[in-house]
Order: structure tokens, then sequence, then C-alpha cells
């Protein structure tokens, strides 16, 4: 890039104080302002960032003329409104996963910014890390044959949120990996959930995605669980892999498992090697940032665009539909697009 990219970050709170040290140390990036309505947490961070001005007051951001590009961390209700007033103004934006609360809000952002020429990037995170970039390589390059199916687990023990349940808290990432990872339209959605801690919020969900390919993605999320999991299994014909993002040294691993049909007409299964490939240790956080200011600069696209944030919200809410009818099945209309 040839010129830095002027920046103002909302919400420095939470996963916020995190955007906060890439924005404000990323070379392509001028931070210029930085918005929160919490006097305190402004004060703790004004003397790392001397070079940007700290205020609540998000008008003022929308009324910098020379500000370019302005990231929002703010709770997911506020993202829809927060985003369209900064379209508005003429910035480009990076959100927060989930886009929006709703699918409608994101069709809204979706015309809004058509045609405008301004950027709306969603930061879905696993979508920039190196290990995931390696499973699309994988199945990009054969190597693991036809993809079956692909399933993930994201367990821990908390944090339990009272306003956001364990699909709209956990399951985004791994949408957004499974809707990345099979070539395919969704078509239907189920979801089973329990509130075991706090009434009308599931702590524990299993959630289920076909596609017009006939290929499926499973997914188990869980606040009350004694293992820590943050993996992603790809289950294809020749081989099958593994990104384990807990995992150290040893993020993608690679199983010389799979199925054959002999010349008899039967099926058999083989066991070979294990392989793990070497991945990149940047920060994916990092890589995202960058990767907004890339595309602010009009250097590439965005991986994660508006339409990627759309789909994303549009199973999400297809999925909570599910779990509010008890696990029922629910089609994926195109026509809503």
């Amino acid at each position: 890039m040839s010129a830095r990219v002027t920046v103002g970050m909302v919400g420095l709170g939470g996963w916020g104080k995190n955007l906060l040290r890439n924005f404000g140390a990323l070379p392509g990036s001028d931070l210029r302002w930085c918005c929160d309505a919490d006097e305190a947490t402004r004060a703790a961070y004004t003397p790392a960032h001397p070079g940007a001005r700290f205020t609540e007051s998000y008008d003022e951001l929308l009324a910098d003329p020379d500000l370019q590009a302005i990231v929002l961390a703010t709770p997911v209700p506020t993202h829809f409104e927060l985003a369209r007033r900064a379209i508005l103004a003429g910035k480009h934006v990076m959100v927060e996963k989930p886009m929006t609360w709703t699918a409608a809000e994101a069709r809204e952002l979706r015309d809004l910014v058509s045609g405008s020429g301004l950027v709306l990037m969603v930061d879905h995170l696993l979508r920039f890390h190196p290990g995931v970039d390696k499973l699309r390589e994988l199945i990009d390059t054969g190597e693991l044959g036809d993809v079956r199916y692909v399933y993930g687990n994201r367990l821990n023990l908390g944090r339990i949120r009272p306003d956001e349940n364990v699909l709209w808290s956990l399951g985004v990432h791994d949408i957004s990996v499974v809707l990345h990872l099979i070539d395919s339209e969704p078509v239907e959605v189920w979801a089973r959930g329990e509130c075991y801690v706090q009434p009308g919020v599931e702590d524990v969900a299993f959630a289920y995605v076909r596609f017009a390919s006939g290929q499926v993605g499973h997914l188990h999320l869980s606040w009350l669980d004694p293992h820590k999991m943050r993996k992603m299994t790809v289950i294809g014909s020749r081989k099958m892999a593994v990104f384990d993002d807990m995992e150290p040294d040893r993020k993608v691993t690679v199983y010389d498992k799979g199925d054959w049909q002999t010349p008899a007409g039967r099926i058999s299964t083989h066991t070979g090697d294990i392989w793990i490939p070497w991945i990149d240790t940047r920060e994916p956080l990092a890589i995202a940032c960058s990767h907004f200011l890339e595309a602010v600069a009009g250097d590439s696209a965005p991986r994660t665009d508006v339409d990627e944030g759309l789909r994303v919200v549009e199973v999400l809410e297809a999925m909570q539909t599910s779990l509010e009818r008890g696990g029922e099945t629910i089609s994926l209309g195109a026509a809503a697009r």
C-alpha cells in the first residue's frame, strides 16, 4: 500500500482491545480515532495511542472527512445501525461477527454497500487462519479426494453469556469455515440445544447443515465441557484432515485414510501414513486486519465480504429457528437473497 489507511476503532473492550492492538501497530494503518462509551476504558488506552483522538461520540468519527475506515467491535445488536451509518457517511467498515442480528438487516447492508465502492468486511477470524487455508488447499489440490462431510467441535467450560446463546457466540466461527470448505449451496439445517445454566439461553447445541451436493456439516458447540476444543475435521474419500487450533505445533494433521471401490464392486477402506504439514504461525487477527487495510486501499477484494456475512447470518438464523422449534428441519430459500 502506498499510503496508510486512516482508521477509527469503535468498542475498545473485550475483543476490541485485540483489534486496537493490531490497528495501532500495523504499518498500513493510521489510527486516528478511538471510540468507547466508557470513560475508564478510554483512559486506559490513551497513553499507548498518543496519535489517536479518544471520544465517546460516534458522530465525531462519522463527521471526520479524513477518516476512511471504521472498525466495529461493539455488541452484535448494534452492528447493523452503526455499520449502516458508517456506510452512509462514506466510510469503509470492518465489523465483528456475526455481521448482524438478522438476515433482513444483513440484506439491507448488502444492498446499501452494493455499487458504493465501499468495503464492508466481516471479521470471520478463522477464514484468515493459515490452518484453515491449508484445509482449503488440500481440498483444491485433490489431496483428500471427494469431500464427504465436515464437522467441528468448539467446546470449553464457560464463558457463558447472558444475552447470546452458544450458537451465535461460538457457532458463527465454524459455520463460516464449513461454508468455505464445501463448494455447494446450503439447502437445509436443523439444530437442537439445551439451556442448563440460564433459562432461554442455550449453552450446548448440536447443529447440522446439508448442502445441495449432498455433503453435510455438523457442529458440536458447548460452554459446559471439561475439554477446550477448537477442531475442524474434513472427511475425504482418499484422505482425511484435522485442523486443531489448540495444538501449538500440529495445527493440521493429514491422515491417509479413505475408501475405494474394488474391481469386484466391493467398498474397502485403508489406513496409511500420517502427515503434519508446516503452517504459517502469523496471528490470524493480524492477517485479517492487514487484509482489510489492503481491501480499503484497493489492493484486493475482501475475502469475507458482505455476501459471505449475509450467508453466515442466514444459516445462523435458520438454525436459531430450528432450535426454537425443537430441532425442526428448516429450508434455506435462495429466493431470499
